[in-house]
């Protein structure tokens, strides 16, 4: 495995040295808004930032977010199973509810897990996605220790036209995903509007043997475990001469996925995400930007034991009605007041206030319902020769956990021929979750303490026409972090350290396109019991490679992913081993805005676990038909 992933960070770094500097013309760089709330270049943040495009997305034929997200600097995730099923993402080595998830500007995630199911967001309604890597409190409060994810739902184009898209796609499992949407706009206006659904067969989750090792579903379901998803989204805007702004954004998805942990099947959870948001921006001065943002996102789920199945001592058939047995809904109501204050060339200040209500309705009782928190945030960027300076601070009040105080500093130097340094310091906080506190049957803790985090890093990056790289090392360690024991009851352990090294390189190389990504982690318990073990389900190597080329009107590329083992458990008694995938891709445009698209993922079939004892997907292929006017 050393050796694979070696190979791996190394190979376009042998490519890069037949590169021709005249492959491709020398592109703008990416803006971004997340690293700081305000809009500014990939080239100026201070902070470690992956960019994905709708570009990217089109290129790389995902069928859930994982796809587009595994493998990039700090990423790992564990998955129960298939598509569709839970997943949990791990962000530089911190918990999966330590990363802060964002759609168009507002928190998305579970109020009483505290994590974003991001197995349920379509990715035909995404345009971008933003990965910040790092502590963010001092600019977002709680829940940004691990660093910040948004994603951006498709907007309109503003050329007059009405632009239809539509796709279609089947592949194994019974797989169907199907798409279409219409935008459009002027010099002032814009809208967009999406309708989409996908659906599996799925596979056996949870491997046969569970039962007998009270491990993962606790029984032998040999049941495969299906999943259906119908989601919309609808956004648009309106700007008038004097730079005022006004948007609003909607997404809704809904979804429903078998899940083991019946010998019988019939198992089903019924989970729906919904995001709203209304953004407000204008220019009192002409120095002076106000931004109004106001939002609220559900996170609704119940769980239904049913089924039908064959009694095999009585030789008769027995259903179980369709009956709730667990359910929880939860709203997370915001608003936000954010001011950007140009006080010279190159200098900014930006200050605001944050407001947040949680609140959550479930059949299991929670001593709590209810929660709020108020922040208070300033900012200031400044630009100096080739000295380049961020500088952070935060208040929260919690009416639960009280008051918390964040920071963060980051300077940058550019040398020259695009060489960049940068070091920056920040801390960070996470109030525990109403089910960390609350959970009935003896599973919750409200003798929890709020975890607490300091993370320093250095970065070295370089950029040219057509290839660039970046190295950075950090170390984060977590005071109070919260953990499941042996009995699933989450404690705060004394202190954690994750040391990580992330690198990427991407070179345009005779017309091939390749990127690649490395990351070497330590993510170390440094409780007594544990001293030493590593943390679970966090993987210490991944590595991936994106190669694609097109020739004309067709498209090939292939992906290839390598993760170190991890463990399953704290007590590191049960082993994930490591792994490696290959996924490969075509296209063809056939007609002009018509495009067909082929992809063939896990193609060496490997057997991997990224959960113990839930399966993942085999060999797969996917076959999709789109129209889209970007295509032209």
């Amino acid at each position: 495995m050393k050796k694979t992933l070696l190979a791996a960070a190394l190979l376009p770094c042998a490519m890069a040295a037949h590169a021709d500097q005249n492959d491709q013309p020398q592109s703008l760089s990416t803006v971004v808004v997340t690293a700081t709330r305000t809009a500014i270049t990939t080239d100026e943040a201070l902070s470690s930032v992956t960019v994905i495009t709708r570009a990217d997305i089109d290129r790389l034929q995902p069928t859930s977010v994982r796809d587009l997200l595994v493998g990039l600097p700090g990423v790992s995730f564990a998955q129960s199973g298939g598509l569709g099923q839970q997943s949990s993402l791990f962000l530089r080595g911190t918990n999966s509810d330590h990363v802060l998830v964002l759609i168009d500007g507002v928190r998305m995630g579970s109020v009483t897990t505290g994590a974003a199911a991001l197995e349920q967001i379509p990715v035909d309604q995404i345009e971008r996605i933003e990965i910040v890597r790092g502590p963010r409190s001092s600019l977002y409060g709680s829940d940004a220790v691990g660093g910040v994810i948004q994603i951006f739902t498709r907007h309109g184009t503003q050329d007059g036209k009405l632009d239809p898209s539509l796709s279609v796609s089947t592949g194994s499992r019974s797989y169907w995903d199907s798409h279409a949407g219409l935008s459009g706009g002027d010099s002032h206006a814009w809208f967009n509007v999406g309708l989409g659904g996908q659906y599996t067969a799925g596979i056996n989750a949870c491997r046969v043997g569970a039962a007998e090792l009270g491990v993962a579903c606790f029984v032998d379901d040999p049941n495969d475990d299906a999943y259906r998803n119908w989601n919309g989204m609808a956004n648009g805007g309106y700007r008038w001469d004097n730079g005022t702004e006004l948007s609003v954004t909607w997404l809704r998805s809904k979804s429903f996925v078998e899940y083991a942990g019946s010998p019988y099947g019939g198992n089903q959870a019924e989970e729906e995400q919904e995001v709203a948001g209304a953004r407000l921006s204008f220019t009192p001065l002409d120095l002076w930007k106000v931004t109004l943002n106001a939002g609220q996102s559900r996170d609704d789920s119940a769980n239904y034991y049913q089924g039908t199945y064959n009694d095999p001592y009585a030789g008769t058939q027995t259903y179980y009605p369709r009956v709730p047995v667990f359910y929880a809904y939860s709203r997370r109501n915001q608003a936000s007041w954010q001011n950007d204050i140009t006080l010279a060339s190159n200098q900014l200040l930006t200050a605001g206030v944050d407001y947040q209500q949680e609140h959550i309705n479930s059949d299991t009782g929670y001593l709590e319902s209810t929660r709020e928190d108020t922040g208070a945030f300033l900012q200031y960027l400044g630009t100096f020769g080739r000295n380049e300076v961020q500088l952070a601070a935060r208040h929260d009040h919690n009416d639960q956990f009280g008051n918390h105080n964040t920071g963060s500093a980051a300077w940058g130097y550019a040398f020259d021929d695009g060489v960049r340094l940068s070091a920056s310091y920040g801390t960070a906080f996470h109030t525990p979750t109403f089910n960390d506190m609350y959970y009935p049957f003896g599973y919750g803790n409200a003798d929890l303490k709020p975890e607490k985090s300091r993370s320093g890093e250095l970065g070295l990056s370089q950029k040219q026409d057509n290839w660039n790289w970046a190295v950075n090392a950090y170390q984060t360690t977590i005071t109070d972090l919260i953990i499941l024991d042996e009995n699933y009851v989450p404690q705060n352990i004394s202190r954690a350290r994750i040391r990580g090294l992330e690198g990427q390189f991407g070179v345009n190389v005779y017309g091939w396109q390749v990127q690649s990504y490395l990351t070497l982690m330590q993510p170390k318990n440094e409780e007594g019991t544990y001293d030493g073990n590593q943390l679970p389900r966090r993987p210490e190597q991944t590595a991936r490679i994106d190669i694609d080329r097109r020739f004309g009107a067709f498209g090939v590329g292939a992906t290839y992913f390598a993760s170190g083992k991890a463990y399953d458990d704290q007590a590191n008694q049960y082993r994930l081993g490591g792994y490696t995938t290959t996924d490969l891709r075509a296209s063809y445009d056939f007609l002009p805005s018509w495009r067909v698209e082929l992809k063939l993922a896990n193609v060496f079939d490997r057997n991997y676990e990224t959960a113990y004892y839930y399966n993942q997907p085999g060999r797969s292929w996917y076959l999709t038909l789109r129209y889209s006017p970007a295509t032209r």
